[in-house]
Parts: C-alpha cells; sequence; structure tokens
C-alpha cells in the first residue's frame, strides 16, 4: 500500500529512487557488497561522492568558486559552523528571524561574535516574511531561512545587500528556480528535497574563507573537508548514495525549472481549496506562502481530530501541524506527485460537504 506522504520531514522520496537504493542494500553495482558495506575511499564509493557533488552544481548552476560539501550533524551543525568559519568575535553579523530555525541560528551565533537580529516577524506569530529592514554595511554577513517549514512562510524575493549572503535552505532547497551565485554559503539537510536523513549539503564560496583568526577544530573547518573532497571522516554514505540518485531523478524531470512548475502547480490546487472551502482557512500572508508547506486551520477546532482520523482512512498521512503552530501542515516537496495533493483537495471537499 502507498500512502499520500506529506510529512515535513524525513519525506517522500520518488519511488525510482526506493527501488534502485533496495538493490544496492543487497549488492551496490554487482560488487557483491552491500552500499552500506563498501569503504568510503574505494573507488565505487568516491564515485558517488563526486557525482553528488557534481549533480548540485550543475543544477543550482553554480560558477567556479563554490565547493560542494555532504557533512554530518544536520542543518543544525551549520547554525554554528557557519559562525564559526566566518564571524569573528569581534565583529557582527546580521540575521533575519521567521522561525524557530532561524531562531536556533542566532542563539548559536552569538556564541562566535555580536549579532544583529534585523527583523523579525516573531511578534505575529511568523505568519509573514519581513520586507523593510537595513543591513549594516559593516555585518560580515547577512543570514535568512529561506523557507520555515513551522510557520509556512518562505522568501519570494532575494535580498539585496552589499555582504555575503547566507542561507538555511533546508526546506526548499532546488524546489524552484533563483539565481543561487547571489549567495556565498548555502546549507541544506538533504532529507526533504534532495534525499533521505543522514546528511547535509553545503555550498560554500571558497573565497569566505581563511579569513577569522580563531583556531577552528578539524572537524568543523570548512576548508579542511574542502581539501579531502568531502571525506575528512568517514561520510554519511548511504544518504549521500540516495541524495545522488535522488539528484539523478531531479535532473531527469528536467532540473529545477520543470520542477518548480509542478511545485507551484501543486501548491496553487491546495491554497485554492483553503480558500474557498468554509472549514478551513489558511495562517499565513498570501504574499508570503510557502510552496512546499502549507499551514491551514479550522475555524471549529473541535473538528480537527475527526479530519484527522478521516484523512488517516484514506491514506493521507503527515498533516497534523507543528505543536507551536497547530493546525494542519501539508508539505509539498519535489517527490510529492501532483495526484496526492488532489487526493488531499478531494478529502477537503468531502469532509466539507458532510459537515454541511
Amino acid at each position: 500500500m502507498k500512502v499520500h506522504n506529506f510529512n515535513a520531514g524525513p519525506s517522500v522520496l520518488p519511488n525510482e529512487v526506493l527501488y534502485k537504493a533496495s538493490k544496492a542494500l543487497i549488492d551496490f553495482e554487482g560488487s557483491g557488497m552491500s552500499i552500506l558495506e563498501i569503504g568510503h575511499r574505494t573507488e565505487p564509493f568516491v564515485a558517488v561522492m563526486e557525482e553528488a557533488r557534481n549533480l548540485v552544481r550543475e543544477l543550482m548552476q553554480l560558477d567556479d568558486d563554490f565547493e560542494v560539501l555532504y557533512l554530518h550533524g544536520g542543518a543544525t551543525t551549520q547554525f554554528m559552523q557557519v559562525p564559526m568559519n566566518l564571524l569573528e568575535s569581534s565583529e557582527t553579523a546580521a540575521y533575519v528571524d521567521t522561525g524557530v530555525w532561524s531562531n536556533k541560528a542566532i542563539k548559536e551565533a552569538k556564541l562566535f561574535g555580536f549579532v544583529d537580529v534585523v527583523a523579525s516577524s516573531k511578534d505575529s506569530n511568523y505568519n509573514h516574511i519581513p520586507k523593510q529592514f537595513n543591513i549594516p554595511p559593516q555585518a560580515s554577513y547577512l543570514h535568512i531561512t529561506t523557507n520555515n517549514t513551522i510557520y509556512g512562510t518562505q522568501w519570494h524575493m532575494t535580498p539585496v545587500t552589499d555582504v555575503p549572503l547566507i542561507a538555511d535552505m533546508s526546506s526548499d532547497i532546488m524546489s524552484r528556480s533563483m539565481d543561487f551565485n547571489k549567495y556565498s554559503l548555502i546549507y541544506a539537510g538533504v532529507q526533504k528535497n534532495m534525499g533521505a536523513a543522514g546528511a547535509t549539503m553545503v555550498a560554500i564560496r571558497k573565497s569566505m574563507l581563511g579569513k577569522v583568526t580563531r583556531k577552528i577544530p578539524a572537524i568543523l573547518d570548512y576548508k579542511n573537508h574542502i581539501d579531502n573532497g568531502s571525506m575528512l571522516n568517514t561520510p554519511p554514505v548511504f544518504a549521500v548514495y540516495i541524495s545522488m540518485l535522488t539528484l539523478r531523478w531531479l535532473k531527469e524531470q528536467g532540473g529545477i525549472p520543470a520542477i518548480e512548475k509542478i511545485n507551484q502547480k501543486k501548491a496553487a490546487l491546495l491554497y485554492d481549496e483553503i480558500d474557498h472551502n468554509p472549514l478551513f482557512r489558511g495562517t499565513v500572508a498570501k504574499e508570503d506562502r510557502s510552496l512546499m508547506n502549507a499551514c491551514f486551520i479550522m475555524d471549529k477546532p473541535e473538528m480537527e481530530d475527526e479530519f484527522l482520523k478521516f484523512c488517516k482512512k484514506e491514506d493521507i498521512v503527515g498533516i497534523k501541524g507543528h505543536r507551536l503552530s497547530g493546525g494542519f501542515r501539508v508539505s509539498m516537496y519535489n517527490a510529492l506527485p501532483y495526484e496526492s495533493v488532489e487526493v488531499m483537495v478531494e478529502a477537503m471537499k468531502y469532509f466539507s460537504l458532510k459537515k454541511a
């Protein structure tokens, strides 16, 4: 049985990726060994790592100054690894606070230098993206979270700034076309749009590195990972392999421009139902709605459990909202089929008619 998987992460993967991975668990490319058993410095896995990194460069059309890494520790580790490598203790970094994850990043950065929170939507329960703010010209960098998984907001424009721009793109990486070269560092947990849990992709400009005077632990120094081809220590082998397969699949679909059209179509279908169904109401400013995570509530909260039970019977899973925002959250990452959103919309219509 295949369910309609709207989980916020780890999330749905393409069927062909799961099929190829299942075969590799038994016999990786005729080696007689599982992908879980091969040495990470052997030629077959080095080829996997290089293909994964090169696919990131190709799909995002990164220029030659960028290096691509696959690291451990999730995006959460990047909250401290970024300022450790890029922020002097006497300098200030600018951050925009648009939710839980950006707030966590702010707290970690304060351990390494000064932080100027140049804008925040906290007072409105993070229901919009701040539009007007000033970035200090002396800031070491500006950090944003491009998509806010918990609250369902998304940056639909790239901030214009003369300081280096850094982004946590964990929940919308490669979901829409943009000029990735406007950024100096991009990081993302791969478990939403580009693979399975266990690896973090970091794309960083080499020209950003080597400027802080502090001593950096070897395993946390980006330069060391670059010098060692993202193999400073044993990488998350299986997660990198799944990411490579997922990026292959994305390329076969036509790359980011092609998947963006599908993502826009999925989001338009769902948001149209949210806006016209009398039982449901969106919680985010319309101009800032996420294409990846649609958050909404019922005007009659007492009906929420009944709707969740109804959806479960229809093989719809993962739509319960985060404990901080409540209601419902429907995540529509790259691998989610359009047909699953159609099933979700039909469930909302049927439930509404039944309760009319």
